[in-house]
């Protein structure tokens, strides 16, 4: 949207004395554990009490009056569990709360006061954001429309060949015959048995588990919709066998899951978020973070509308105006590597757009913790001096302090061995602990401590406060 079209908006919205309350939707969804449901709290509670949020240009100036929510606009969609998810986060027992796993909204509202030529003219006006929660593995399936059943086949076994969590079904589909006539139960012990492995893939943190509905099937669980699984073509296909049945539920899949959520939700979005655990995946190791970076470009290409007929209609021609791509646990690293963190991130961006072809909205990549729960140190290690961080482990509750590794500062030492292929990093070990939540003593008017969401916050909304 032009400056000129966004100015005019605005100025109507403030001449109309409120009658007229601009709304922005904003999309949040995260890759594999990057810990979406705490930056929706932290962010929520972060704009309701500003004291941490000094870079959010509009408190800064002192435009921002009031800030409350209100019932989001869709009765058909859950409200997000804002109150639940933040007691979890500071209670005397601090603990992470449970993952959403279904779109889910939740409305804030900001009276501010106008600015420029009208401001002595006009009173307060209202901004409504609304925003919108949904699991990262739905907007991953938006890749599967441009492929054919052979083509997602072909590609998927190909990558899972080459990892473990996949063997047991790479034994299985390369036993299968795929031209045999449909036989109800193979179908099924296939569909069952890819399922596992995503369900593996996930836990290990792997970033493209789709379809991803069989990860979250709610009332589709069983259904034939969500019963198939890529089996490698034979060389014949003869009506009513396996592999054209096969063929008929992955463009039902399609046609019945993933082209209803993008009419009903992914077209309405203004402006996203994407939250990637880039820590998680460079401590997995190259192919996880070329796995990542294959991701993002599928993420870039879901928010290039007019690429085909079907998209192009179901949006009109509408974009997202701003795309954040956010990686997140920073204060699993001392500060003075988050600009590493950050080059790596900018340069996984760049190259997803490369790949996806991508132009069009603005985009941003930066380094982010929704919830800050470590203290900076200094420790000492085979007689050297190393910049660390202390927390609470997840696992037992004790206090430890963690050294991550040396991240490069030319994001080029990560991403090249990435691309070709390399099993292991050749020069450096990079490790990762889970911490839980620190206990807070919050001051009057401060949100949850943090890392740059108030950024992340200025990128999103800034412009419409």
């Amino acid at each position: 949207m032009s400056l000129l079209t966004r100015t005019l908006e605005d100025t109507l919205a403030s001449l109309s004395g409120g009658y007229i309350e601009p709304v922005t939707r904003i999309g949040v969804t995260g890759l594999s554990r990057a810990g979406k449901t705490v930056f929706i709290t932290s962010l929520v509670a972060n704009l309701l009490q500003r004291g941490r949020m000094p870079q959010l240009s509009a408190h800064a100036h002192n435009r921002i009056e009031a800030v409350y929510l209100q019932p989001q606009p869709d009765d058909t969609l859950p409200r997000f569990a804002y109150e639940d998810h933040l007691a979890a986060l500071t209670g005397d027992d601090p603990r992470w709360p449970q993952s959403t796993r279904a779109v889910s909204e939740l409305r804030l509202s900001f009276r501010t006061r106008p600015t420029g030529l009208l401001s002595a003219l006009t009173g307060p006006r209202t901004l409504h954001v609304d925003i919108v929660d949904y699991p990262g593995e739905w907007l991953l399936d938006l890749a599967l429309l441009d492929k054919s059943y052979a083509d997602w086949s072909e590609a998927t076994l190909d990558r899972l060949a080459k990892r473990q969590e996949a063997a047991d079904f790479m034994a299985t589909a390369r036993a299968e015959d795929g031209a045999l006539p449909l036989a109800e139960p193979r179908a099924q012990a296939l569909a069952a048995s890819f399922t596992a492995y995503l369900h593996a893939a996930r836990a290990a943190g792997w970033s493209d588990c789709t379809p991803g509905r069989f990860l979250l099937p709610g009332d589709l669980a069983g259904s034939p919709v969500l019963t198939f699984a890529p089996l490698p073509k034979p060389a014949s296909t003869p009506r009513n066998c396996l592999w054209r049945e096969m063929q008929r539920r992955f463009d039902a899949y399609k046609s019945r899951v993933i082209q209803p959520f993008f009419r009903d939700h992914f077209a309405r979005i203004d402006r996203q978020i994407v939250l990637v655990d880039v820590l998680g995946a460079i401590h997995q190791g190259p192919r996880a973070v070329e796995d990542l970076r294959r991701t993002m470009a599928e993420v870039l290409a879901a928010f290039r509308p007019g690429r085909n007929g079907w998209l192009s209609g179901i949006l009109g021609g509408k974009r997202v105006e701003k795309i954040l791509f956010a990686a997140t646990k920073a204060d699993h690293l001392h500060h003075t590597q988050h600009p590493a963190l950050t080059a790596i991130m900018q340069a996984m961006l760049h190259d997803a757009q490369s790949r996806a072809d991508f132009a069009g909205a603005e985009t941003l990549a930066l380094s982010l913790a929704a919830l800050r729960c470590t203290v900076e140190e200094t420790i000492s290690r085979d007689g050297h001096s190393l910049d660390a961080v202390r927390g609470r482990l997840l696992a037992t509750g004790k206090q430890a302090a963690m050294y991550a590794g040396e991240l490069p500062t030319d994001p080029a030492r990560l991403l090249s061995p990435a691309r070709e292929g390399a099993d292991r990093w050749l020069d450096a070990e990079f490790g990762v602990m889970g911490f839980a939540p620190a206990r807070l003593n919050l001051r009057a008017g401060d949100g949850p401590p943090h890392i740059r969401l108030d950024r992340a916050a200025e990128f999103l909304i800034g412009d419409r406060l």
